[in-house]
């Protein structure tokens, strides 16, 4: 089946276009970007419509050149001192309870790219007292000492992705490793003392049903406590092909099953994405604190 004839569960509905431009116009006058645009996600209009957005940080250049991935690849430029503050106070005006920060990768940095993390962590502490902060971040090329820069800054969530199964890791992530990956996942849960772990992976890449179950007690294995599945759709004819479009009884099947193997939560459907109404983690596993923030005015609401 090629992308030209996509079944009838893989189709969204328009956005409301007012809305769209609005946290378009707030993005581009902060000069922020963000992975829903970069990354051509499909859920970019739900999302935005709700107020909702995925900060990517460290520019919108990345240093790796994914099978998988429309973000732009090149020499990124010089990292921004300002940037934190201004991600801080776009997800104050935008009244954000959770926030989502990803980056591009930047095998460039000393640091790749840690301390802006750590940096933005803590001026939305600094904007939005409670907040639950989110972050989506690259492997580091499994260096601890930078796991532990973004860990020690307390992030609620440490989100890292595997992307796909073992066996196709090299072709979606030539310059990743699947064991990797696993181990910046632990290492995560085991630096940052009470920080939830999250992964995601996409299907419909030509794996098959035992190889996911297979990642997914991989997953299990290392701790984490949530995962996001959802289907593969090739940004463009330059990246890999979906070899399947998966039917929403499987997504159904591997909830129910992440689930028996004693994940926190799991997503898992047609358009999810890693951060995809990340919020419904926080609901679950949060619920108190984030009932409590949304009791009480936004700052953006506040006099």
């Amino acid at each position: 089946m090629s992308n030209r004839t996509l079944p009838d569960w893989i189709r969204k509905t328009i956005p409301d276009p007012s809305a769209v431009r609005r946290l378009e116009g707030m993005m581009r006058t902060a000069s922020l970007n963000t992975v829903c645009e970069s990354a051509r996600c499909p859920n970019l209009g739900e999302c935005w419509s709700h107020k909702t957005a995925t900060f990517m940080i460290l520019g919108d250049t990345c240093t790796r050149n994914c099978g998988f991935c429309a973000i732009k690849v090149g020499k990124p430029p010089a990292a921004d001192p300002e940037e934190p503050a201004r991600v801080a106070e776009a997800a104050r005006e935008m009244g954000l309870r959770h926030v989502v920060v990803t980056s591009v990768t930047r095998d460039d940095m000393p640091d790749q790219g840690a301390g802006q993390f750590a940096d933005t962590i803590e001026a939305l502490r600094q904007a939005i007292p409670g907040v639950i902060v989110e972050v989506l971040t690259p492997d580091f090329q499994g260096k601890r000492w930078l796991i532990k820069v973004v860990t020690d800054a307390r992030p609620e969530i440490f989100n890292h992705n595997i992307e796909t199964v073992e066996r196709l890791s090299p072709e979606v992530r030539p310059q990743a490793r699947y064991h990797r990956s696993l181990e910046v996942l632990q290492d995560a849960r085991r630096l940052g003392e009470g920080i939830y772990t999250k992964s995601g992976i996409m299907l419909g890449l030509g794996e098959t049903r035992d190889e996911v179950l297979t990642a997914l007690h991989d997953l299990r294995q290392a701790g984490v406590d949530a995962v996001t599945i959802g289907q593969y759709l090739r940004p463009t004819a330059h990246h890999l092909p979906v070899r399947e479009y998966v039917r929403p009884e499987a997504f159904a099947e591997y909830k129910r099953l992440g689930e028996a193997m004693g994940f926190l939560f799991v997503a898992s459907g047609p358009f999810v994405r890693s951060s995809h109404n990340a919020i419904e983690f926080s609901r679950k596993v949060m619920a108190d604190r984030l009932a409590a923030m949304e009791a009480t005015p936004s700052p953006a609401e506040a006099p």
